[in-house]
C-alpha cells in the first residue's frame, strides 16, 4: 500500500512540473492553409501636420484685400497673408477693430478668418424721474 502511495506522489508530482512546463513554452505559429489569405502591409500615410487655428485681435495698420492684413495688438504689429479661402466677416479698413484666425504654414501666418469687432456704444445714463407724490 506504501508503495501505490509514493507512486501516486511521484506521478502528480511529474504531472505538476510538465504541465508547469508546457505552460511556459509559447506556441508553434500553424502553416498556412489554402485558404487563408496573405496578409498585406498597408503603407503608412504619413499625416499632415495640421496647425490649430490662432487668434488674435487688434487694429487694423494696413489691409489689402486678397492679399495681405497687417493688424497693430496691444505689444506688437502682426501681418498675415490672405487666400482665396480666407473668410471676411464685416467691412475690413484701416483702423477698424479685427480679430485675425490664423494658422502657420512654414514660416508664413495666414489667415483664415477675419471678423471685424463691431464698437459698442455705451448708453447715455438717464436720469430717472422721481416718483409722483400722492395728495392726501
Amino acid at each position: 500500500m506504501k508503495k501505490n502511495v509514493i507512486a501516486f506522489v511521484a506521478l502528480l508530482t511529474m504531472a505538476t512540473f510538465v504541465g508547469v512546463s508546457m505552460a511556459q513554452t509559447p506556441a508553434k505559429p500553424t502553416a498556412p492553409t489554402g485558404t487563408d489569405k496573405p496578409k498585406t502591409e498597408v503603407p503608412k500615410v504619413e499625416k499632415k501636420e495640421t496647425s490649430k487655428a490662432i487668434r488674435v485681435s487688434g487694429t487694423v495698420a494696413v489691409y489689402e484685400a486678397s492679399k495681405m492684413i497687417k493688424v497693430e495688438g496691444k505689444d506688437n504689429e502682426m501681418a498675415f497673408d490672405l487666400t482665396g479661402d480666407t473668410k471676411v466677416k464685416g467691412d475690413v479698413k484701416d483702423g477698424a477693430e479685427v480679430t485675425v484666425m490664423y494658422k502657420k504654414e512654414g514660416d508664413k501666418m495666414v489667415a483664415t478668418a477675419i471678423t471685424v469687432v463691431a464698437k459698442r456704444k455705451v448708453e447715455e445714463e438717464k436720469p430717472t424721474p422721481a416718483p409722483a407724490e400722492k395728495k392726501s
